[in-house]
């Protein structure tokens, strides 16, 4: 309903990339430029200043910006009311997950929802807990669910609930008669690890620094970046790695794998991750409203 070339000058503004905008609006490049190009000619003047692969907004951008933002501001405002009155919740809702929280905890709570509301359209992006919150960051997608603390003051941060982490080994490995391990027991065997970047990761490194270890102390012999790749992995006997408890039970119900319980205890935060904005589109509050809700009633699951 909005003028489409203010809709992209505002994305494009906002992120101050047309690579980045292209991909937040699903268009190519070339389409987001011509866009622009469009805007440009209507005002009869230049929004943006292009050098060196690098783009700001000139004064008149700038104040078009100021505009834009209100424009929508309205306009969102004028659609949450009239769906209010008429009880209708629908529209498209950008959603980011890191690896193991898209692949084991949303299928449940993304079913439930859109048997709920099944006129809002969902799409998600895949991805690990940094590149996570630097979408949310830039507006990319609307709501984040990350596996690890969340640093910057500027984002809503909701705890969904704990997630306990657990080692795992083949069933035939000399560790497999064992319940419990500590971190000085693993770095006497080759370790399987997520990528740099991976919430994962990061909490198992402060977890081996926390038992006056480094995480140089453990012998990684491969990075991989899904649960699944890391299960495989162990599963063959190419070593041992630390995975949610969640992102198992199949497994240990085979006998692919044994759970052994880390001593002491390694948990960490499921969180859900937004903007503070004081206006957010009716489907989004209410995802926010249901994903608390599945969180309290599955939190001790």
């Amino acid at each position: 309903m909005a003028d489409r070339r203010l809709q992209v000058f505002h994305t494009v503004a906002r992120l101050l990339s047309f690579t980045k905008a292209a991909e937040a609006l699903h268009m190519t490049q070339p389409a987001v430029t011509f866009q622009i190009r469009q805007l440009e000619e209507h005002f009869n003047t230049r929004l943006f200043d292009r050098t060196h692969n690098r783009i700001t907004l000139t004064e008149v951008g700038k104040r078009v910006y100021e505009y834009a933002q209100s424009i929508f501001q309205l306009y969102g405002e004028m659609e949450n009311t009239v769906k209010e009155m008429t009880g209708d919740v629908d529209g498209i809702l950008m959603i980011g997950a890191s690896t193991m929280i898209a692949e084991y905890l949303l299928p449940v709570l993304l079913g439930d929802f859109k048997a709920k509301y099944p006129d809002v359209h969902i799409r998600l992006k895949v991805a690990n807990s940094d590149d996570i919150v630097s979408m949310v960051e830039n507006n990319i997608i609307d709501l984040g669910m990350v596996e690890s603390p969340v640093n910057n003051k500027n984002l809503v941060v909701n705890l969904c609930r704990m997630d306990q982490l657990v080692a795992i080994v083949p069933p035939g490995h000399k560790l497999a008669s064992r319940d419990k391990v500590s971190a000085k027991d693993l770095i006497s065997y080759p370790y399987i690890s997520r990528e740099e970047g991976s919430g994962t990761r990061e909490v198992i490194g402060e977890y081996i620094s926390q038992a006056g270890l480094s995480a140089d102390n453990l012998d990684i012999v491969m990075e991989l970046g899904s649960p699944e790749a890391i299960k495989g992995a162990v599963a063959a006997g190419m070593g041992i790695s630390i995975l949610s408890h969640a992102a198992i039970q199949k497994d240990i119900e085979l006998g692919t794998l044994k759970e052994l319980k880390l001593n002491p205890i390694l948990e960490r935060p499921l969180s859900f991750v937004h903007q503070k904005q004081k206006f957010r589109l009716r489907a989004i509050e209410e995802l926010l409203k249901f994903s608390t809700n599945h969180c309290e009633k599955h939190s001790k699951a």
